[in-house]
Order: C-alpha cells, then sequence, then structure tokens
C-alpha cells in the first residue's frame, strides 16, 4: 500500500516455492501474472497466475517440453531449458501476451484463469536473438491491434564479443487476429552520431541490442501514447521513435549516456564482465509519465531523468 507514499507498508507476500518471479504483470484486481522459474517438476520459467488476496496460485500454464517427462511441443529443436518465459506475460482483456524467451511471443485465452488456453504462437527464433533469452518483452497496443516485441541481445557465457551472434529484433506485429499474429516492420538499427568514433555499435564496448521500451502497464501516471515507442537499447542508449505508420518506424530523438566516471565502483553485471567492459554504458529500462518526464536506467550508472527537446 503507497497511499502514504513514505511509509509503504506490505500487504502479503506470495512465494513461488522456486526461483522466485521476474517482470511481473499487475493490472488491477486480484491476478498478478508472473514468470516463476525453478518451480519442482519444470525446466525454465513458466506462467503463474497468482491471487495475492488469497496468497495463492489459481492457474499456470508452460510450453510443451518444460515439464519434466515431456516432448517438446512447439520446435523439436528446441531445448526445454531455452524454452522459459521472460516476462512480463501482458494482459489485455481475455489474453495474455508472453514474450517466451526461445518460443517467441506465445498468446494464451485466460478467460478461466484456472485453465490458461494456447490460441498461437510467432517464432522469432532463429532467425533472430540471442540463443538463451530470446524473446524478452511483448507490448501489445489495444487502440491499434498491434504489439512491440523486443528480443534480447547476448546469449550464452561463449559469447564474448559484441554482436557475435544473431541480430536481435524490435518488431512491430500485427494482432488484430490473435490467432494468426504477422510481423509487419522492424524499426530502424541505431546509428552512431556523426562526432562517434565507432561506424555502428557493434564496434562500441558493451552489448547492443534493444533491452525493454516503456510498458503501459495499467497505470494512469504512465504515458500510453501508441504512436510513441521508447527503448532502453543498450550501449546505443535511449532511442525514441514515432510508429504512426507502423509500416515504417521512424527514429525521432535518441539519448547516449556519457561513460561512467570513476566513481562507478559497483560490482559489473556478468554480461558486461565477459565482454571486458565493467563501465560499459548499458541502457537497461525506461519508462515515461504523463507529463512528459522519461526516466532512463543504466546498469552502470543508475537513473537519468530526461525530457524531449521541446517538450
Amino acid at each position: 500500500d503507497v497511499s502514504d507514499p513514505v511509509n509503504p507498508k506490505q500487504l502479503n507476500h506470495y512465494k513461488t516455492g522456486g526461483s522466485g518471479s521476474h517482470r511481473s504483470f499487475y493490472s488491477g484486481g486480484p491476478y498478478v501474472h508472473i514468470p516463476a522459474g525453478g518451480l519442482k517438476g519444470f525446466n525454465g520459467s513458466i506462467y503463474e497466475i497468482v491471487d495475492w488476496k488469497k496468497n495463492m496460485e489459481v492457474g499456470r500454464w508452460w510450453l510443451p517440453g518444460q515439464k519434466e517427462g515431456e516432448s517438446p511441443g512447439f520446435a523439436e529443436a528446441l531445448n526445454a531449458d531455452r524454452g522459459s518465459l521472460h516476462g512480463p506475460p501482458y494482459v489485455v482483456d481475455n489474453l495474455a501476451y508472453i514474450s517466451y524467451g526461445q518460443a517467441g511471443m506465445v498468446i494464451v485465452d485466460i478467460s478461466d484463469v484456472t485453465k490458461p488456453q494456447f490460441v498461437s504462437q510467432l517464432d522469432f527464433h532463429p532467425p533472430f536473438g540471442s540463443t538463451t533469452v530470446g524473446t524478452h518483452t511483448v507490448q501489445p497496443l489495444k487502440g491499434r491491434g498491434l504489439a512491440i516485441v523486443l528480443t534480447e541481445a547476448l546469449g550464452p557465457p561463449e559469447v564474448r564479443i559484441p554482436c557475435d551472434e544473431p541480430i536481435s529484433a524490435a518488431a512491430i506485429v500485427d494482432i488484430k487476429d490473435p490467432k494468426n499474429p504477422r510481423l509487419i516492420s522492424l524499426f530502424p538499427v541505431p546509428v552512431p552520431p556523426p562526432d562517434s568514433p565507432h561506424k555502428n555499435f557493434c564496434e562500441k564496448p558493451g552489448r547492443f541490442g534493444p533491452h525493454n521500451l516503456n510498458e503501459h502497464q495499467h497505470s494512469r501516471f504512465t504515458d500510453h501514447n501508441e504512436n510513441m515507442v521508447y527503448i532502453a537499447y543498450d550501449n546505443a542508449g535511449l532511442r525514441v521513435y514515432d510508429i504512426s505508420d507502423a509500416r515504417l518506424p521512424r527514429e525521432v530523438a535518441y539519448f547516449i549516456e556519457p561513460p561512467p566516471g570513476k566513481s562507478a565502483n559497483r560490482k559489473s553485471p556478468a554480461h558486461l564482465a565477459r565482454l571486458g567492459c565493467p563501465r560499459c554504458i548499458q541502457a537497461e529500462d525506461v519508462v515515461v509519465d504523463t507529463r512528459g518526464y522519461i526516466y532512463l536506467t543504466d546498469s552502470n550508472q543508475g537513473l537519468w531523468i530526461l525530457r524531449l527537446s521541446g517538450g
């Protein structure tokens, strides 16, 4: 309860019984939608629907092959431990749009939360994305019948050179027919500024690719503009796109953090340490409020607060 923001009060604590949850979704009411990892009898994270008031699970869905003893169902070549829900499971009406790692985007009908039912899948791997995390985020745009889909860069530990893997995708998908989602366009690849010593971001230290975007969630305080997309793009910083024409998304602004100073002494994330750049620029997450303020987090620098020029 954050009605008094200075003194937040815990209302409940649900324990998954595994390794916890990652990037959950909540839109009011009794249900929280979570990627639950490490559950007994399962490989990777699965989709779990939790009644937070009753502190109990009410439903779950998993990719065929994730449960021990099952055969792979979506792709014979897909290892069960790589078909793992990354999250969040984004819910619109009675449909959950799930970023399911190597399984791409999966749509599940939760009209009956106790018995989620598979609707469709749109695979991105191959040709896009890393060989571990895969699809990172799915953001449906309800008013337009579209979804923004991001895959995450940097695969398994043996990948120690930026871009030494398939390119990650920032894509627009037509979801007007949930049973038949269609990829309709890709966002333009970010270009370094004219004064950059690098001709492309793969030459720049750190990982390169989209990570997350301004998630609308249900908050009345976040910007729900369905024509503007803000993406935290790792070493390319923040990229802002106009998607008024969904077939032709175009970049309209960017912000690249300056290199962190010598005072940045926190332990570098493992994915940066193995690239040999503990103080790389790495834009991780972004949220935009209804006043136009942009909150950008960098894994080596903390929080930046920005506004679009003239905004």
